[in-house]
């Protein structure tokens, strides 16, 4: 019938009866006519192991090697997963990510795929052989293995999809892309169809879903992406309903979306951190002196808020960083004190974003005030705000968070409407 990526992170993975689990997953596509490619992650908690025992055998270490040890669970559950296949009578074979290969830049533990050859990928599939390829890593310019960040199995799939010409589907615990944190919203709905737009947003803006990266890719390379439940029945239907009940959540191109909701999501983040610069002198010059040093550093910015005083001679300048981050910003911007010439630095970790995402924001005015009458409403306090073409978000008190979430997913009609 076609070429289809499978992807599997870590917890479906979990354990060799999951494992059995994603092989009669496996076998389903396979008996339907595919010809199925089979992404994986490394099962759970490995990964968080290796990277401590990298850790503890040296504090500071090299990047090269980290990447070498850390890569090594995804090849085990690879070869664990093509030997259950072929148990099951299923022909199949792991692949690493160099045996493809999946080529990458150099930049060890967060790299960049830049090619992959699937030439002889393609001709197993198309004779039979199911593919078992090793998630999150691929091979650098200098033939050393590297790793693409957490989450980078998704990108695996989907570029593997992209150089295919295949389908992608990545299975999760959860099953599909949901209006809101289905823990946090018990009116939460699953949505059959979402945009790649909506899902890039979702993404960046603190759903965990799919990695960001590989959004970014299937909507580049047009892969139809579907997001469905590992633990569904492997014999469930393979189409969702009008009504979206069926397995998982189809991100595509927004033509193919019937009817597009004003709002479809509400996400949040609570990794996030705020610094504060008061009393800056207001001149050019002053905004990049801040911002540049921070790039330099490898640290990302997201909300930017910048206020004159009323004479105009200075200014105060709040931005958010991850709050893993929050520190190294900190010492950045006290290090640029003398050039910056601020009176003081204030910082908080006590803060989460909470963004409002739907294309139907473009052809509807009022939006975002519905949304800040809303928080209004219960109390709630704006920090900052940014916004895009199909998105608002606001950095509030971490306290208010769920409350701000279930407001905001009631206020846009959310409930029933997925």
């Amino acid at each position: 019938m076609g070429r289809l990526v499978m992807k599997f992170g870590g917890t479906s993975v979990a354990n060799i009866e999951r494992i059995r689990n994603v092989a009669r997953h496996v076998e389903r596509e396979v008996k339907a006519g595919h010809h199925v490619a089979v992404v994986v992650s490394a099962m759970a908690g490995t990964t968080d192991q290796l990277v401590g025992w990298c850790r503890e055998a040296a504090p500071v270490h090299d990047a090269r090697e980290y990447d070498a040890i850390v890569a090594s669970g995804e090849q085990v559950t690879s070869g664990l997963l093509a030997i259950v296949l072929q148990d099951m009578g299923i022909p199949a074979r792991s692949w690493a990510g160099w045996q493809i290969p999946i080529r990458t830049d150099g930049v060890h533990g967060a790299a960049r795929i830049a090619g992959i050859d699937a030439d002889e990928i393609r001709k197993r599939m198309e004779q039979g052989q199911v593919a078992v390829i090793a998630g999150f890593q691929g091979i650098g310019p200098d033939r050393r293995i590297t790793t693409l960040g957490r989450g980078g199995s998704d990108t695996s799939a989907v570029a593997g999809a992209a150089a295919l010409e295949a389908a992608c589907a990545i299975y999760t615990p959860g099953d599909g892309v949901y209006t809101a944190d289905p823990r946090i919203v018990t009116g939460a709905r699953k949505l059959a169809r979402i945009s790649y737009e909506e899902m890039l947003e979702q993404a960046s803006m603190g759903a965990k879903v799919l990695q960001t990266r590989s959004v970014e890719l299937a909507m580049v390379y047009k892969v139809p992406l579907q997001v469905r439940s590992s633990f569904e029945a492997p014999d469930a239907p393979d189409q969702n309903k009008p009504d979206g009940t069926g397995p998982g959540t189809l991100v595509c191109d927004e033509e193919k979306i019937v009817e597009q909701h004003v709002v479809s999501g509400i996400t949040y983040s609570r990794d996030e951190a705020k610094v504060s610069i008061r009393k800056v002198k207001d001149q050019p010059g002053v905004s990049a002196a801040v911002f540049g040093p921070l790039a330099e550093a490898g640290i990302s910015v997201d909300m930017i808020v910048q206020n004159i005083s009323a004479d105009g001679s200075t200014a105060d300048i709040t931005f958010t960083v991850a709050r893993k981050d929050l520190k190294r910003a900190l010492d950045v911007v006290a290090e640029a004190k003398e050039k910056l010439g601020y009176m003081e630095l204030t910082s908080s970790a006590d803060v989460s974003k909470v963004s409002i995402v739907g294309i139907g924001m473009r052809s509807h005015a009022g939006v975002a005030a519905r949304m800040f009458q809303t928080l209004a409403e219960r109390g709630i306090n704006i920090q900052a705000i940014t916004t895009s073409e199909i998105k608002v978000s606001v950095l509030i008190d971490e306290a208010y968070t769920e409350l701000a979430v279930r407001a905001l997913h009631q206020a846009y009609g959310l409930e029933g409407k997925a």
